[in-house]
């Protein structure tokens, strides 16, 4: 059975270069192989350098591998070719079925530039002193743990995940897995090595190496550095990771050969995009009708680029006047969170009649107000965390990460939660939908101003307290650090949801006002 697995594998590998889309599988197939000769070269090129420095990039670049063939089948939503479910209808020992998908899984491209890259990180441990037959068995290991990893993020895919999925659940899928690697690889380049190991990436070294994403690696390190007892801990590490990614796969393979799971519905496939990939309710649906407004109407994509634009450009007038640039650079980011949560305090104008969707279904206010900031936060989170990162580490203050989170956080929320008031409360005229976003219409009373500043003087006070102890952090040090983020995050969070309580208490009161202002302007 294993055998005739392997050749069907390889079957399909081969046919996969074959047909109208041939050409261009094998272009993609040399450039993967261009890209694995290279990384071997660099990783052979480790073996004339310290020790320590081998050590550092071997093992966070095995522990990224990890990570990366784990989330890859999610991020992807690429058909499994060695599905379990596809050998249901041969009565295939469910005992033996783990073990020969797990072993036909490393016939593929991926699988083969993770063994060639092994090899050579083999190669350069034993260069540097480490026992033959430990490094074998340590690179074996790693292969096969990061083998199970893609197998059981498959199938994990497979079970949680839609078979056919549209690219907006890709997109909330990806989102927090930009928010967390940006940042952190932003950290990591923004390091100066100067001929050693910098402190904070010899103790993520060893964080991960006592950690299943690396083990097998570091074990070898530390045997190269004569620490026995590291060793020991980290080839059992490694061990017990790979029995239990293994008992983990036999499981959901079993999970996935005697469980039936409910069909997801047609409208995943029918095309009907955000409103296909968000949850069957009433948030689902304002947040999915908000999506597809923010991301299509140019009134709305407007406000996104000049926001980020806007804060930019403050740095320059704040350096002509004397600043000092790190000062200066500190100043885009709080200012954009602020913005970009003022943003929709006036988006029941910018619904115009549409707004009868939403009154006439006899909408609860609660959902209506949080589904409408979906379409800010999906964007501004995502372009906040590459600021932030962008900002600390061209000016290299990465103790300020945890109150510049904070202040991002408190401005943030505390905005879009007196924006989910004022948007009912203060609506003014704004441009109708077709028309410019730079046209705007004549307004009868300035009563639509109160709104608006309201929004921004409400969201500053509210984040006062975060700000000051941003402040303290920068002059005092940071002992000030967690509290600023743990305040700023409670005060964000407490602000948008009692904002947004009280202004959908005021929207399913207001329902003929603002029906009425809708038609009249």
């Amino acid at each position: 059975m294993a055998a005739h697995v392997l050749r069907l594998r390889l079957a399909l590998l081969v046919g996969a270069v074959r047909g109208d889309r041939g050409v261009r599988r094998v272009l993609a197939l040399l450039a993967s192989a261009a890209v694995t000769v290279a990384v071997c070269v660099a990783i052979v090129s480790l073996a004339g350098g310290p020790p320590a420095t081998a050590h550092a990039v071997l093992v966070l670049s095995a522990a990224a591998t990890f990570l990366a063939f784990f989330l890859a089948p999610m991020l992807t939503g690429s058909p499994d070719q060695l599905d379990p479910r596809r050998f249901a209808p041969f009565a295939v020992d469910l005992r033996q079925l783990p073990w020969i998908l797990a072993l036909a899984s490393l016939v593929s491209v991926p699988s083969f530039a993770l063994i060639a890259v092994t090899t050579c990180l083999v190669v350069v441990a034993i260069g540097l002193g480490a026992p033959a037959l430990l490094a074998v068995l340590a690179g074996v290991a790693s292969v096969l743990t990061t083998a199970l990893a893609a197998r059981i993020g498959m199938a994990i895919s497979a079970i949680l995940l839609p078979e056919r999925r549209s690219r907006e659940l890709t997109v909330l899928i990806a989102i927090p897995v930009l928010v967390v690697a940006f940042p952190v690889a932003a950290y990591f380049a923004s390091l100066k090595w100067d001929g050693h190991v910098p402190t904070a990436v010899d103790a993520a070294t060893t964080v991960v190496g006592f950690s299943p994403l690396a083990a097998p690696q570091a074990m070898l390190f530390h045997i190269v550095a004569g620490d026995t007892a590291a060793a020991w801990t980290s080839g059992l590490i490694a061990l017990a990771s790979l029995l239990g990614l293994l008992a983990l796969w036999g499981y959901l393979v079993r999970r996935l050969l005697t469980f039936t799971e409910r069909p997801y519905a047609t409208r995943e496939r029918s095309g009907l995009g955000w409103f296909g990939a968000l949850p069957t309710n009433a948030f689902g649906a304002v947040a999915a009708r908000s999506l597809v407004y923010w991301l299509r109407d140019r009134r709305y994509i407007v406000n996104f680029i000049v926001v980020p634009i806007a804060g930019v450009l403050t740095v320059f007038p704040l350096i002509v006047a004397g600043v000092p640039v790190w000062a200066a650079a500190l100043v885009p980011v709080p200012l954009m969170a602020l913005f970009f949560g003022w943003l929709p305090h006036n988006d029941v104008a910018y619904d115009s009649t549409a707004l009868w969707l939403h009154i006439a279904s006899g909408l609860r206010g609660l959902p209506d107000r949080l589904g409408r900031l979906v379409p800010v936060l999906l964007i501004s989170i995502p372009l906040l965390a590459i600021a932030i990162s962008v900002t600390l580490a061209s000016i290299s203050q990465w103790s300020l990460l945890l109150p510049m989170i904070g202040v991002a956080a408190a401005l943030l929320l505390s905005a879009l939660g007196m924006s989910s008031i004022a948007s009912v409360v203060f609506p003014y005229a704004v441009s109708r939908p077709g028309d410019s976003p730079f046209q705007q219409p004549q307004r009868s009373s300035g009563h639509g101003s109160f709104g608006a500043a309201g929004t921004f003087l409400g969201a500053l006070a509210c984040s006062a307290p975060t700000i000051w102890l941003f402040a303290l952090t920068i002059v005092e040090g940071d002992q000030h650090a967690p509290a600023a983020f743990w305040v700023g995050i409670i005060t964000g969070v407490l602000v948008l949801f009692g904002g947004a309580a009280i202004g959908g208490a005021i929207f399913e009161r207001s329902g003929e006002r603002l029906m009425e202002f809708a038609e009249t302007t």
